[in-house]
């Protein structure tokens, strides 16, 4: 029996030995990939990616360096991440309550995201919680999206909106985006 995994981790990541990593996948630098997240085969983890505990990220996925993939989102298969890609997870941030005290773990309301088979997020994008990415959707570099996304929308801006609509392979259709 051979003990050597088929996948590569770079010696300054940190992977929890309760994570799953798929066969071929490559994490890079300084990486750490939390426990019970799970890494598809032939997945990309840039340099610098964090992945939050039970976050499931696809097969054939490309991370790019800097994301931050936190508890309660879900990648599909084939989904692209540019580099400085936050996807967050609390519908309501604050450190402190009304009256000063800290905020702890049963203040949290946690807000779920869901990445579709094929989309792409461009660089230094924020997602909200609470907010579906459509299947090979292209979301704008630079976008903060605060609502669902749908199949193949192009979205950009702040908040992001449909500017238009792209094919599977990302290129641009004809034809004037419904109305948002």
């Amino acid at each position: 029996m051979n003990s050597t995994p088929d996948y590569t981790v770079h010696p300054t990541a940190e992977v929890s030995p309760r994570a799953s990593i798929g066969s071929g996948a490559k994490i890079w630098n300084y990486a750490q990939i939390r426990e019970g997240a799970t890494i598809g085969s032939e997945t990309v983890i840039g340099k610098n990616v964090y992945v939050d505990f039970d976050v499931p990220v696809g097969a054939r996925c490309k991370v790019q360096n800097n994301c931050s993939l936190y508890h309660g989102a879900s990648i599909e298969d084939g989904v692209f991440i540019g580099p400085h890609v936050v996807l967050t997870n609390d519908k309501k941030p604050r450190a402190i309550n009304a009256d000063g005290s800290l905020k702890g773990a049963d203040d949290w309301v946690l807000g779920r995201i869901h990445i579709c088979y094929g989309a792409s997020i461009g660089a230094n994008s924020t997602i909200l919680p609470g907010v579906t990415i459509g299947r090979f959707a292209l979301v704008g570099a630079g976008s903060v999206v605060t609502r669902d996304v749908p199949a193949h929308a192009l979205v950009s801006g702040n908040p992001a909106r449909v500017i238009g609509w792209v094919d599977a392979s990302c290129n641009r259709l004809p034809g004037p985006p419904d109305a948002d």
